[in-house]
């Protein structure tokens, strides 16, 4: 590591396989607290290269738990999270409202390290199992349309980071890898980001993959699309502009998708939305994220995918999925 912290200091990038090396002897618990700390605390100051990243990301898929569920033709709604804009959990209501209009789901997703509350900790307070186990997650697909893969269940080898990365309480760049190590391989992948250099790098790393993709930034930095303004979208096609007017609805502000300030608060929201008792503005972000994911599967227009994303909500089809989820999860 003192070598590695020294390219670092010294402001020299690492190689893929220096990268890929790192995270490997992470795992393996080659280096104390300290040093991985310094590690982390290093990206927090300078960007990650593209090499690095994909060294990261590669480590971390080698040393995952894959699970096989590659009969189904999933989608995937994850952000980075490291926005600091406090949102309620827009992301995973969205993969809720997708899997009620028919598009399935694996949801990957983890405890909030610099937010209120992150994807699992709603999750959990809902009542949702984390489980690893491919007959449950098939089980769940199969009635619910979602199964939710708790990433801590999934990548064993990150265990020595993440009491780390709870007590530095910032983002790192494990943030950035999130969306791009969901275990269960799926062919289709909705991603936020919270800066614009980050969302060109997943885009060329994904271009030189078969994934159906879009990636999202918000150009007043959120990591989804937010309707507060325009939000660049890059896919396998294209690298356009969608704002709020694309989907018609109007502008919102900030203050319109305010998270809380506990889980219970996010919790709340994420039920009064589901249950049809939502904000307007609160149903248009929530349906604007799931209509981008439907069309990246189905190849349909943004207008198409957000009628079928308000049917799915204001029907009870998404609450449905929740509902099945939930029942799955106590039996």
């Amino acid at each position: 590591m003192k070598h590695i912290l020294n390219t670092l200091i010294n402001h020299e990038p690492l190689t893929k396989e220096e990268a890929r090396g790192v995270l490997v002897s992470i795992s393996e618990g080659k280096y104390n607290t300290s040093q991985i700390a310094s590690f982390l605390t290093v990206y927090m100051m300078r960007s990650v290269t593209l090499n690095e990243l994909e060294g990261f990301r590669d480590a971390l898929l080698d040393l995952c738990l894959a699970v096989d569920l590659s009969d189904y033709n999933t989608i995937d709604l994850c952000g980075t999270g490291g926005d600091g804009k406090d949102t309620f959990n827009i992301s995973t209501l969205a993969s809720f409202v997708t899997a009620g209009a028919g598009v399935q789901v694996t949801k990957h997703g983890n405890y909030g390290v610099s937010s209120v509350s992150g994807s699992s900790n709603v999750m959990e307070y809902l009542g949702i199992k984390f489980s690893n186990d491919i007959d449950f997650l098939k089980q769940s697909l199969d009635t619910a349309g979602i199964c939710v893969l708790h990433a801590p269940l999934f990548h064993p080898a990150m265990k020595n980071v993440a009491p780390i990365r709870k007590e530095l309480g910032t983002k790192t760049f494990f943030n950035m890898l999130g969306p791009m190590v969901n275990p269960a391989f799926p062919k289709n992948q909705l991603v936020g980001v919270f800066d614009l250099e980050l969302a060109r790098m997943y885009g060329y790393l994904y271009q030189n993959s078969s994934k159906n993709y879009a990636v999202l930034h918000a150009m007043d930095g959120y990591d989804e699309i937010s309707l507060t303004g325009p939000t660049k979208v890059i896919t396998n096609a294209s690298e356009t502009v969608v704002h709020p007017s694309d989907f018609g609805v109007p502008k919102i502000k900030q203050s319109d998708i305010y998270g809380g300030t506990s889980v219970a608060e996010s919790a709340q929201i994420f039920i009064n939305v589901l249950n049809g008792s939502g904000t307007e503005a609160q149903n248009n972000v929530v349906c604007a994220n799931a209509a981008m994911a439907i069309s990246v599967v189905e190849k349909c227009t943004l207008e198409t995918a957000f009628e079928k994303a308000k049917d799915s909500l204001f029907s009870g089809k998404a609450l449905k999925s929740l509902v099945a989820l939930q029942s799955l999860s106590i039996q």
